[in-house]
């Protein structure tokens, strides 16, 4: 257990602290061993909070309550670590070697340095990119950051309000809730049946019961009156004092030995430096292998090494690190916009491969703005009119069911928050419990004075084993316990029944007609609760007092609506063969017809699991439920039940992606593949657990999302095979030159260079930056064993590559063979050698152009997602055929590449060879979808 020695802040004491935990000396005792009301007068506060005042004075004094910001590394170091990557360092190395050979060789040749010089500019420019992105991510990462805030309550001059934690100040009385994170440390003053799960600090997951009186001696994790920033509240309720904030809580003790860990690489950077290294390797192998092959050829060995540099240069991908970084970056940025905040990179890559959602319903499929539509109370149902939050509209004969709704109200902790001239009425607290304020006002009950009247004492909050939520309140001269919950689990502690203002046995006659009035309204996508009271004897009692013998008052029957967009994304997931498992809480009648609204369920007969039947099964049986291809709802289920399905799944090899927002939800999030918070409704602890937050709640980012991470993986792809099929392009004529006897190469270590500054580096960025295509939502998911070279990409690259080889060689040796010249007589300087490698330069630039094109999709015909809908592409293709004719034509260029001028001719004939791989792979991708379907392949 971990353990501390830092007290909590007493101010007055030297530096508005400091008392040693152990002695409990200095200048006041420490604030766990003062009574609930000395707290306040220690820490300058009241039972009504801090004032206005006080807490700007408090801003200014104290830092802000958030940890000290990773200092960032410095802007040298950062465009330094460019240079570090295996690409870069073998380049480098490269130059450095080429530069050595200059001053080595006699005579000088001038070419020799220029290729040093090409080698050092790529690897600039490379180290420029991924400077710009590393840059940029960060500056996107601390704004997406400030997107989900985090709030908390406090009491300030008596009136309840929300404030950005960072604002908290010692001497702040926060609110605490079931769901909460603790916004600082602090004093408990008020406790609910509050417990808080220490295991951020302590290491120790078991709940710990806290309470508002003193405790002496120990280490401040210890004391049960004390809470602390980080960690968070799974039950009850309750009100502390802020004693300490930012670095100086214990959580920020942690912090700051937490910051200096480094960062774990995820699964798809191993894979690229694995990829790395056996290419550099390959590089390495080849480029030696061709030095000792022509070796006998009677050239000088530095001539020869700078051939065998040219080689190895031209298999290394230099654009790789950048395109990675382009395509993940743009790949975040871009779900940014859908709403889906990427917390952690894995889950960009996870995305790709999901088989399974397991979904909240409420706010999630639905709206999140219940609205009470139906009350139900002595076999009569009572209309409600108006929708959302605004206390507009209606209760039909509102005296029956008056009392109802009193104690329904009373037994709430949310709070309706009226219009504030940016925002419409809202809820601050459950929207469950919202609609019954809403209903309550609309019946024409005042809040305010109810709660006067009947002034609330004590609460057994709502957890998901009872599936109960009780407070008790002064009535008058005894006390009264208000419980609210779900009808069956409500309805089995009621003896009595109180409607239209009579009383009297709970019969099973009105046991079978509430829970035949619960099935109708539940029937119509309806969210069901129970409201019943109980009269007692004391302010404290018992849990299980408070919570038998209760005289049942009737029922609530609210709708949260299905959002517009979330029908068209599960029809989108079906079609991506990710399977959707509803997991709520509601009643299996109300869940299934939520389901048809939006498309989970289209059967007759789904598989409808409640939580009773779980606890029931064992993992074999339930194992082979999950095995069944049938439309799954899971209803009436807690946390605990979510966690054994998500495990199960992932038993079966399943990747599986899960939405949560309760506290009670984060090890299921964490243990997820991909957990999925939300980001308006959710609870701080759940948005922490999850690696992706919905910044709009709603299961249509979900389906963006997953379409977005799955053409990230695609367009990394896409790039790998445009650029090492390039790179056989270039590496193809030089080997057939070496063994058909050729003296000279037809495209020198310079010339590839500048096909790989001009004609690799911005395609391939552009690449990055492609959109989905079309089908992307139409293919099964990606397994996650799958590696980025597959046999499909390997194979492909061998085809367009190949292709492209042959027709470099073809126009080289033709043009060769066409001047009737015996090879041997060539040399460096004969007009029709630089005319052939000209020629050879510009059939792997046209070539990798068309290359382009063709990789844009993997099946779909390029003239279907248009050839002009990436601009960006044909803007970096245009530019290296204009640098390739820069190359023909300048005479300083000339110089430097050893090129010709070419004629109309040689431009027609070049764009033709070009359009070869192109052609070849629409055969292909025409071919694959006729065999997917026969029907349709000839017309896409």
């Amino acid at each position: 257990m971990m353990r501390t020695g830092a007290d909590p802040l007493v101010p007055g004491g030297g530096t508005d602290a400091a008392v040693d935990a152990t002695s409990g000396s200095g200048p006041r005792p420490p604030v766990r061993e003062l009574a609930a009301g000395e707290v306040f007068t220690a820490l300058g506060t009241s039972r009504s909070g801090l004032s206005a005042d006080r807490a700007r004075a408090g801003l200014e004094r104290y830092a802000a309550n958030e940890m000290p910001r990773t200092k960032r590394r410095p802007v040298w170091r950062q465009l330094g670590a460019q240079f570090t990557d295996l690409f870069a360092v073998v380049l480098v190395v490269a130059s450095g070697i080429t530069f050595l050979a200059y001053w080595l060789e006699e005579p000088r040749e001038l070419g020799t340095v220029q290729l040093a010089a090409a080698i050092l500019g790529v690897v600039l420019l490379n180290a420029a990119i991924g400077f710009a992105q590393e840059y940029s991510a960060e500056r996107t990462a601390q704004a997406l950051e400030a997107m989900v805030p985090h709030a908390c309550r406090v009491l300030r001059d008596g009136r309840r309000l929300e404030v950005p934690a960072r604002d908290l100040v010692p001497g702040d009385l926060v609110v605490l809730e079931a769901g909460d994170a603790v916004p600082a440390d602090c004093r408990v003053v008020e406790a609910h049946e509050l417990a808080v799960n220490n295991a951020p600090l302590t290491g120790e997951s078991n709940p710990v019961s806290c309470t508002a009186d003193p405790v002496a001696g120990g280490s401040p994790l210890e004391a049960r009156n004390c809470v602390f920033m980080g960690t968070d509240v799974v039950a009850g309720s309750g009100r502390a004092v802020v004693y300490g904030t930012g670095a100086t809580t214990e959580f920020g003790r942690i912090y700051r030995l937490a910051a200096a860990a480094p960062r774990q690489k995820t699964p798809l950077q191993h894979q690229v430096a694995s990829m790395a290294r056996r290419v550099a390797g390959a590089a390495l192998a080849i480029g030696a292998l061709m030095f000792a092959v022509r070796l006998p050829t009677g050239e000088s060995v530095v001539t020869l090494f700078v051939f065998a540099l040219g080689v190895m240069v031209a298999l290394v991908p230099e654009g790789l690190p950048a395109t990675l970084s382009v395509s993940l970056a743009i790949g975040v940025r871009r779900m940014a916009r859908r709403h889906a905040l990427i917390k952690q990179l894995l889950a960009v890559e996870a995305l790709g491969s999901t088989t399974v959602v397991c979904t909240d319903k409420t706010g999630t499929l639905t709206q999140a703005e219940m609205t009470v539509t139906r009350v139900w109370a002595g076999d009569a149902t009572h209309a409600v009119t108006g929708v959302g939050y605004a206390p507009g509209g209606e209760v039909a004969d509102t005296a029956p069911v008056r009392e109802l709704l009193r104690v329904a109200v009373l037994c709430c902790n949310a709070r309706l928050v009226p219009p504030d001239g940016v925002q419409h009425w809202r809820v601050l607290g459950d929207t469950t419990e919202g609609a019954l304020l809403v209903v309550a006002a609309k019946a024409g009950l005042d809040l305010g004075v109810e709660e006067a009247a009947a002034p609330r004492v004590t609460e057994f909050p709502f957890d998901s084993d009872r599936k109960l939520m009780t407070t008790v309140h002064k009535n008058g001269a005894g006390y009264q316990a208000c419980v609210k919950g779900a009808p069956a689990e409500l309805l089995a502690r009621c003896a009595e029944v109180g409607w239209e203002g009579q009383g009297g046995p709970l019969t099973e006659q009105d046991r079978a007609a509430v829970l035949a009035a619960t099935d109708a309204l539940a029937s119509q996508g309806l969210r069901v609760l129970a409201v019943a009271r109980r009269e007692l004897d004391g302010p404290h009692p018992a849990q299980d007092e408070a919570e038998s013998g209760l005289t049942f008052l009737g029922l609530v029957g609210m709708l949260d609506p299905p959002r517009p967009e979330v029908t068209d994304a599960v029809a989108a997931c079906r079609r991506a063969g990710i399977r959707i498992v509803m997991v709520t809480g509601d009643h299996p009648l109300t869940g299934e017809a939520v389901a048809r609204r939006v498309g989970i369920v289209r059967g007759p007969e789904p598989v409808v699991v409640t939580g009773a039947r779980l606890d029931a099964m064992d993992e074999e049986a339930l194992d082979a439920l999950l095995a069944e291809p049938s439309e799954l709802l899971l209803c009436r289920v807690s946390p605990e039940h979510k966690m054994r399905v998500v495990t199960a799944f992932q038993r079966r090899g399943e990747v599986v992606a899960v939405t949560g927002d309760g506290a009670n939800d984060a090890p299921a999030l964490k243990h997820a593949d991909i957990g999925v918070a939300m980001g308006t409704s959710g609870t701080d602890v759940a948005r922490e657990a999850a690696s992706m937050v919905l910044l709009d709640d709603s299961f249509a980012s979900i389906a963006t999302a997953v379409r977005l991470g799955r053409s990230v993986y695609q367009n990394i792809r896409k790039f790998l095979v445009y650029v090492f099929s390039s790179n056989i392009g270039e590496l193809g004529p030089i080997l057939a030159a070496t063994f058909a006897g050729f003296p000279l190469v037809p495209v020198s270590a310079v010339q590839i260079l500048a096909i790989d500054l001009g004609s690799d580096v911005l395609p391939a960025l552009a690449l990055g930056a492609e959109r989905p295509e079309p089908d992307v939502m139409d293919r099964p998911p990606r397994s996650r064993r799958e590696r980025l070279f597959s046999s499909a990409v390997v194979g492909r690259i061998l085809f367009l590559g190949g292709i492209q080889a042959l027709g470099v060689c073809a126009v080289f040796f033709w043009h060769i063979h066409s001047a009737g010249v015996p090879f041997e007589d060539f040399t460096e300087d004969d007009p029709v050698y630089r005319e052939a490698v000209t020629l050879a330069q510009g059939a792997i630039v046209f070539s990798q152009f068309f290359i382009s094109l063709a990789v844009r999709t993997d099946r779909q015909s390029i003239l279907k997602v248009g050839l002009l809908s990436n601009l960006a592409l044909l803007a970096a293709g245009g530019f290296g055929i204009a640098l390739m004719a820069a190359i023909s034509y300048v005479p300083l260029l000339q110089a430097v590449f050893n090129t010709a001028a070419l004629d109309a001719v040689d431009w027609a004939v070049l764009a033709g060879l070009g359009t070869l791989p192109l052609i070849a792979d629409e055969v292909r991708k025409w071919w694959l979808r006729r065999r997917a379907d026969p029907s349709k392949g000839a017309h896409q």
